[in-house]
């Protein structure tokens, strides 16, 4: 068996049962020289994507070979199939539902596999509470060293959720969408620099944004640089464009949530 690694919790099981716990508590009971970290346990009820978005922000910020387990999991006990995916630096565990996303879409090699070792389990496995009796037992029995080949057959059939996809209208002009909303009511939009690199520069040039109604002109360096009842754009630390507003939830000034449009206009109109 190689060194112990660290394994990592995603879920949407809050903080106010004692699911968070029995999953730390499978994990080092199996391998107790495990390092365990919890990314998040906020994310919205049976939100596939959030979930994705979650850990797709935060799994390349931990050493490599770290395992990653996802647990959002609205279809816990019908025939979804668990998974483990490998990429050359990182290993997760999820259910096959799409919550591995952003993870495939952004790492240019991955191998998927069906986890079909049943020993491997924690028996009876519940209907239930999969993040216990499949999920983090295997997490830990990855991080004793067991290899991902021993777990099952490699797939290519694994789900792969639509995501939102930036729209080119002009040449200098594209429409996107908001993709989340943090806890701050800041927008997160699916707008990168390889959408439009001239936002993302130290000098912007003049910038039409178009959002719930709203002409946004502005895009600032800071949260602090927007002025009182202001909306402005931002880019963030998750390296997409945001829309904010100071020291108050924008997307509740706006109305405005995931699944919300936004065109962008480069240039003076």
């Amino acid at each position: 068996m190689s060194a112990s690694r660290i394994v990592t919790f995603t879920t949407d099981f809050g903080l106010n049962d004692p699911f968070v716990g029995i999953l730390h508590g499978v994990v080092l009971n199996i391998h107790r020289e495990t390092t365990v970290v919890d990314v998040c346990h906020a994310v919205a009820s049976y939100d596939v994507f959030d979930g994705g978005w979650t850990i797709a922000q935060a799994y390349r910020f931990f050493p490599p070979r770290t395992v990653h387990v996802v647990v959002v999991d609205p279809g816990v006990g019908s025939t979804r199939r668990p998974i483990i995916v490998e990429t050359d630096d990182y290993i997760f565990v999820a259910p096959d539902n799409g919550v591995l996303s952003l993870i495939e879409a952004r790492e240019s090699k991955v191998a998927v596999r069906h986890i079909t070792a049943e020993r491997y389990f924690l028996q009876p496995v519940s209907h239930t509470f999969h993040g216990r009796d499949i999920f983090a037992p295997v997490a830990a029995w990855l991080s004793k060293g067991v290899a991902p080949s021993e777990f099952g057959p490699e797939i290519s059939d694994y789900v792969r959720l639509p995501l939102p996809q930036v729209e080119r209208i002009a040449e200098n002009s594209l429409r996107g969408v908001v993709l989340k909303v943090d806890k701050f009511g800041n927008l997160i939009t699916n707008i990168s620099q390889q959408d439009a690199p001239a936002l993302f520069g130290s000098a912007v040039p003049p910038v039409t944004i178009l959002i719930s109604g709203q002409t946004i002109t502005r895009v600032c360096q800071s949260y602090t640089d927007g002025g009182e009842d202001e909306f402005f754009a931002i880019v963030g630390s998750s390296g997409f464009l945001e829309i904010a507003a100071r020291q108050s939830p924008a997307a509740e000034k706006l109305t405005a949530g995931v699944g919300t449009p936004i065109g962008i206009i480069l240039g003076e109109l």
